[in-house]
């Protein structure tokens, strides 16, 4: 069978980057180099190579994380050159990469959010009136980032002025949400259409970190991540029909994974990823390989979906 060329993007100009391309190296060593012809590029430096490759290069695996990669950029680019990739398009791109779209989208769906509101970089901040209505702990994240890049928790009206300043070095606009302290899950779906949901985690940081942060998410052995999560059977159905429901609110397509809050009875959706940490030892290959889908079959999968995606919606 003849190999498929297959353009393996990691890298990039996000605050992300690294990350990005650690995770470009493990998904080039955990791809069948029997199967694919394997040519690596670095939207930082490598984009005009790209378009000058693009007519042998069969599909895309974008290994990129924050804006610029994971935002519709990127994506839009390969719509361009008539590129299969995995992952959501353009609209799903963007819209899982700004939180309060997102949200909007979410509560239009029937899932609950956490409280929240909304301010810019004009606005006047009124430590008083969100600690009435929102209660505290706050949680302060950028509209517009991904692995947590931005995100506090505020304990006390009198720190809340510091971490919306630092939020709003990611972004001009700023969510501040109530706390919602639970049980932290997330559910990954797999499929253009129909989606199957995976197995869900539990993730538990260490109790050097307040939540699942950007060193939690990517220091060995900071966070502990059970699989299938330790909840009851009802629980279970309930996320993975949430994270099927956020994946179609957002219009994404191929993989996603959704992160979520369970309180009680109550499942609060934080955020959608539309392009998961894709490491061996990531969350929704970790889920996958509960599911019987090993690292690679994975990446085969993706793959599969991309070209599938691409021909139905040419």
């Amino acid at each position: 069978m003849k190999k498929l060329t297959i353009a393996l993007l990691s890298g990039g100009i996000s605050s992300e980057r690294e990350v990005s391309i650690s995770s470009g190296d493990q998904v080039y060593e955990a791809l069948d180099h029997n199967k694919y012809n394997i040519i690596r590029y670095d939207p930082k430096s490598d984009l005009s190579q790209l378009v000058m490759d693009a007519p042998k290069i069969d599909a895309a695996l974008i290994i990129l994380h924050g804006p610029f990669g994971e935002d519709g950029t990127v994506q839009g680019l390969l719509d361009l050159l008539d590129i299969p990739y995995q992952g959501s398009g353009v609209l799903g791109s963007a819209l899982g990469m700004n939180k309060l779209a997102s949200k909007h989208l979410y509560e239009k769906s029937g899932l609950l959010v956490p409280p929240y509101v909304v301010i810019g970089q004009n606005d006047a901040l009124d430590a008083d009136e969100y600690a009435k209505r929102l209660g505290l702990p706050l949680v302060v994240k950028p509209v517009g980032s991904g692995s947590s890049v931005g995100i506090s928790i505020v304990k006390s009206k009198d720190s809340l002025k510091e971490a919306v300043d630092k939020a709003f070095e990611q972004d001009s606009m700023v969510l501040i949400e109530a706390y919602i302290d639970g049980i932290e899950l997330t559910g990954g779906v797999i499929g253009n259409n129909p989606v199957e949901a995976l197995p869900i985690i539990e993730i538990i940081p260490s109790e050097s970190y307040d939540f699942f942060d950007y060193e939690a998410k990517y220091t060995s052995g900071a966070t502990n991540e059970i699989c299938p999560a330790r909840i009851n059977d009802v629980m279970t159905k309930k996320a993975q029909e949430i994270a099927k429901t956020a994946h179609k609110a957002l219009f994404c397509r191929g993989y996603s994974r959704t992160d979520m809050i369970l309180k009680d009875q109550d499942m609060y959706v934080l955020e959608t990823n539309t392009i998961p940490g894709m490491t061996a030892t990531s969350l929704l290959p970790l889920a996958a390989g509960k599911a019987g889908i090993p690292f690679s079959q994975l990446l085969d999968r993706l793959i599969e979906l991309s070209i599938e995606g691409h021909k139905v919606n040419r």
